[in-house]
């Protein structure tokens, strides 16, 4: 890993001043409680000195390390400097367990460092790493087999020989896992845009009916297979559709694909020229220009594959029958259309217009709402659950309000369309269509 120059050196820092601070008494007393000796004054003396002669060894080679660690970002050389002190030291053997943490260390670290070597190759950091830890090895090993100390026979002696044992054994299990885990992060793969020309589809698929349409489910994976990149028509990639929309700031969504009630038709933005796309058939019509993932809007069939809406910073509603095209600059969303007019959504409100854009009526926008505009735009019916409200447009006023006289298991699901004068309503439990009589609630099978 590397860190930032500014922590690296700050991290060098507070390494000097630990590394130059005085023996003090908690030191001594740690050292007691851990070899289990009775200090006396005698012997305080010259485990002070023991010490006293690891802090200065600690402090130059700590000294010695912060400037390269400073300059390469890389904390391993401050493990090094912190930890080769210990390695100069001439221990008495020790308990066999330090020797034995020191082989497992070594075990672990050739382990990590040989699968990191397979899988990311030979890089300059990795093979400085290892030189150094290598060195480290030879010097521990060096220094228990071929320089032990020779003991006074004092309890002192042998206290201070077992100590450095642990110290030399532990350091170099120390610097081995560090070479092999402290390791320079991978440089960052280039972030793309999911919905970008890629070269694994340059055909255009064709349909006649999109009978099953599923989603794209990886967005960035370029080594998997091409269905989970690509929207499914029918099964079969789609591949000139775009899959995902990246725009600054926010998590990647996907990008629009909408397929009429009928399901002869499709709108869905180019993977290619980045335009909006109208795809009825064999008939294939650009519905804009050229846009950014951030301008792409979200597009809406109405009243079979008639008309298309596409709401982005306001409503364009298009007419696939005569390619004419009507703007509704602050709507949200459009709600139902035919050749009376159509009704939409702001942020707080409804509207319905007729198909110059004046406004007939508006009322607040509430959560759950549907709206239906009869075809001769006399009436507005706005169904929420299984409660119907009927209004007259010229005037805003409510005409009446009935709940849908299912009985049974059977209730309102939805409205499908109109009937007449007659509300066309499906049935949620059967599936069936009825006829709601708007003035009495009353639902009769079509």
């Amino acid at each position: 890993m590397t860190i930032p120059p500014a922590i690296a050196w700050a991290a060098g820092v507070i390494a000097v001043l630990v590394a130059a601070m005085p023996v003090t008494r908690e030191r001594l007393t740690r050292f007691a409680e851990l070899t289990g000796l009775d200090v006396t004054t005698a012997d305080a003396g010259r485990i002070v000195a023991h010490f006293a002669r690891l802090r200065r060894r600690r402090l130059v080679a700590v000294l010695c390390a912060v400037p390269v660690t400073g300059l390469t970002g890389d904390p391993f050389y401050l493990v090094v400097g912190w930890c080769a002190a210990a390695l100069l030291s001439r221990p008495q053997a020790g308990p066999p367990i330090y020797r034995t943490s020191w082989l497992l260390g070594l075990t672990c670290a050739v382990a990590a460092g040989g699968y990191l070597l397979a899988t990311d190759g030979v890089t300059s950091t990795r093979l400085a790493h290892a030189a150094v830890a290598a060195v480290a090895a030879v010097v521990a090993l060096a220094v228990s087999l071929r320089f032990p100390a020779a003991s006074d026979g004092t309890a002192t002696g042998l206290a201070i020989g077992h100590w450095s044992a642990r110290s030399l054994y532990l350091s170099g299990a120390a610097i081995a896992l560090s070479a092999a885990f402290l390791t320079p992060a991978r440089e960052p793969v280039p972030e793309r845009s999911a919905s970008a020309t890629t070269s694994y589809a340059t055909e255009r698929a064709a349909f006649t009916d999109v009978k099953k349409l599923a989603a794209p489910t990886c967005p960035f994976a370029d080594d998997t297979d091409v269905p989970c990149r690509a929207w499914l028509v029918n099964g079969d990639p789609f591949p000139q559709a775009a899959t995902y929309l990246i725009v600054e700031g926010a998590p990647p969504r996907r990008a629009p694909f909408a397929r009429s009630h009928d399901r002869k038709a499709a709108v869905y933005l180019d993977r290619y020229d980045r335009r909006m796309m109208y795809h009825h058939e064999a008939e294939l019509r650009a519905l804009t220009g050229p846009l950014t993932d951030g301008e792409v809007p979200e597009p809406t069939f109405v009243r079979q594959s008639r008309y298309v809406a596409l709401t982005h910073d306001g409503a364009r509603i298009i007419d696939t029958g005569t390619w004419t095209t009507l703007s509704v600059p602050d709507a949200d969303h459009v709600h139902d259309l035919n050749g009376s007019g159509f009704v939409v959504s702001t942020a707080s409100e409804v509207r319905v217009l007729d198909h110059r854009g004046r406004v007939r009526m508006t009322r607040p926008l509430r959560k759950d709402d549907a709206y239906h505009l009869r075809p001769d735009g006399d009436r507005l019916v706005v169904v929420n659950g299984q409660r119907v409200d009927t209004y007259d447009p010229s005037t805003g006023r409510r005409l009446s309000r009935v709940t849908a006289g299912f009985t049974g298991d059977a209730f309102l699901d939805a409205a499908v369309g109109w009937a007449g004068d007659r509300l066309l309503v499906r049935d949620a439990y059967s599936g069936r269509l009825y006829r709601l009589d708007l003035g009495t609630g009353e639902v009769r099978r079509r």
